[in-house]
């Protein structure tokens, strides 16, 4: 690129005793997931009431977010591989830009539905479009922000770097529904949030153009990158290895080559149990609490589900992942079976503190399911294949979104144990077939020989 800066591109190892990633580079890192995560969830804040408010059935609201979901699953990987080549900066760039001309225009489409300038029909149709925007081009931000991390951190320090770069996407879920109500303006109504948090985009991709230098992506393979983090002392035939994947380009990963198998089908099917789980919650909050004739007030509580189902994330990532030195697999089994006990207290709960109580046990399991199945996945290849590991992370979880939260709507609204019966199905499913299939912790955190 025109204006790269070898002496500050990070082509060399970190010293014994350094930070991989220097800390003002790793907050931008983490401002960049922040703003992504807080727009949309200060979204699904106000999506349910926006959907009352226009007359619209439950489920089409959730079926306008799966083109951008399908979009996600097919442009995620392609941007991962480009990252590659082109460095991990221009695609979180790419990615902003996506974000925010996503958000400007649903707030504007969604702004015409509601003060009747749009029939219901053509103003969520046209919000579904812009919102492809996000799957489309926003889809390049995360699997680079995981890359540009997986590939500077050590193994056996994988989990938790990930970890924390998965708890911005939490802090992000306890910030958007919180400003969420606030967002809600006299002239724009429930339209607000998308409007503003465009703006907050384009001050977060000033930031990314001007303080993260552009990058070559970094694979180090030489003996001492690979001796501290081990403390042990690799053998020869380890270095050697390590040089030699660096030295010669990674073939295309695939979804379920063995490597990746167990824990893509664990990710898919998780992913599904908490897609159905954040489709039906909005629903569940303005159901439960009589809010379906005063669409604009449920903006509030539903925000307040969210946002203790988001403190509860964070406790997951920055708390006991940290704490309990939870390896991949663990995480990502005791996560599933909490996520499960969660769902039966959410499809119990018919007051706000009870609805709050079981989301937010549901979203401590899916704190820790996540994650875990992220570095699960980034341990199982090699360092100069964490690209392609980062998007297939992404099109997998963006796979869980394509349908999941239609359907759970739907069968929501048929019967609310239909809907909550087959998420705690999926908990299970996940739960028994992880406990014979993914790989020990031991053996993720040891280099490979």
């Amino acid at each position: 690129m025109a204006d790269f800066d070898p002496a500050s591109s990070d082509t060399a190892p970190p010293a014994a005793g350094q930070r991989a990633i220097p800390r003002g580079r790793m907050a931008l890192l983490f401002t960049v997931m922040l703003t992504t995560a807080a727009g949309n969830t200060a979204m699904q804040s106000v999506m349910p009431s926006i959907g009352t408010s226009l007359g619209v059935d439950d489920v089409w609201i959730s079926l306008a977010y799966s083109w951008s979901a399908l979009l996600w699953v097919i442009c995620a990987p392609i941007w991962a591989q480009r990252s590659d080549r082109r460095g991990r900066k221009a695609m979180m760039a790419l990615g902003m830009l996506g974000f925010i001309a996503s958000f400007l225009l649903c707030g504007i489409m969604l702004w015409m539905g509601l003060v009747g300038i749009l029939p219901a029909f053509w103003a969520l149709l046209l919000f579904a479009a812009a919102r492809s925007l996000y799957g489309g081009f926003g889809s390049a931000a995360p699997p680079a922000v995981q890359a540009y991390v997986a590939s500077r951190t050590p193994r056996s320090e994988r989990t938790q770097a990930l970890s924390l770069v998965a708890s911005s996407f939490g802090l992000g879920t306890v910030i958007g529904p919180a400003l969420a109500p606030l967002m809600v303006l006299p002239f724009f109504g429930l339209a607000g949030p998308f409007l503003i948090f465009a703006l907050i985009g384009l001050v977060t991709l000033i930031a990314l153009r001007l303080r993260l230098p552009d990058d070559v992506p970094r694979f180090p393979a030489r003996g001492s990158a690979y001796d501290a983090p081990y403390s042990g002392s690799p053998t020869a035939e380890v270095s050697k290895e390590e040089q030699e994947e660096s030295q010669n380009a990674p073939a295309r990963l695939r979804w379920f080559e063995p490597r990746l198998r167990p824990w893509v089908v664990s990710g898919l099917i998780g992913g599904h149990a908490q897609a159905m789980i954040l489709g039906i919650a909005g629903f569940l909050v303005l159901d439960r609490l009589g809010l379906r004739g005063d669409p604009a007030a449920g903006a509030g509580p539903v925000g307040l589900v969210l946002m203790a189902g988001a403190i509860a994330t964070l406790l997951a990532q920055w708390g006991l992942i940290p704490r309990l030195k939870l390896g991949p697999r663990a995480a990502s089994l005791w996560g599933i079976a909490i996520a499960a006990l969660g769902t039966v207290v959410l499809g119990l709960g018919q007051n706000l503190h009870t609805i709050a109580l079981g989301y937010s046990i549901a979203s401590l399991g899916f704190g820790l399911f996540r994650p875990g199945n992220t570095s699960g996945t980034s341990l199982a290849v090699s360092r100069a294949e964490q690209g392609q590991a980062g998007g297939v992370t992404a099109s997998v979880a963006g796979a869980s979104f394509i349908y999941a939260p239609a359907l759970g709507v739907w069968l929501y609204n048929y019967s609310d144990w239909l809907g909550f019966g087959l998420i705690v199905a999926l908990c299970l499913v996940v739960f028994a077939y992880g406990s014979r299939a993914l790989q020990a912790d031991s053996t993720l955190t040891l280099d490979r020989r």
